[in-house]
């Protein structure tokens, strides 16, 4: 006989039924999915549940790197250049590179500007 999957009772809506313990706003996610092409019309029930968790996963993945970061700075706040340190260090985040980059030399052009 086989036996429940690890997926079973995330797309069965957890433990009180559809909604479920969900993190992330359903219907935003959805609202994204729909702006994301305007080929998509329709979205089914499960998929906005299996992309909540996706980035639940994402985003607490990148926060433990960036704590790492914080943690070997010996400081116990985490900011955005730990953020940036953890995407640079890590192979998996490459497609965030240039987003913390930008936004670093962005802050770095600002306050020289100002300096001057």
């Amino acid at each position: 006989m086989r036996q429940a999957g690890t997926y079973s009772r995330l797309l069965s809506g957890g433990i009180s039924g559809k909604t479920g313990p969900h993190l992330l706003p359903l219907a935003r996610i959805k609202k994204i999915m729909k702006k994301s092409s305007d080929d998509v019309k329709m979205i089914s029930g499960e998929a906005p549940i299996v992309f909540a968790k996706a980035c639940e996963l994402f985003i607490e993945e990148l926060t433990k790197s960036s704590w790492t970061m914080t943690l070997q700075a010996k400081r116990r706040t985490l900011q955005k250049e730990d953020v940036a340190s953890a995407v640079a260090a890590t192979d998996v985040f490459d497609f965030l590179v240039n987003l913390v980059s930008d936004s670093n030399t962005a802050a770095e052009d600002n306050s020289e500007t100002m300096e001057k």
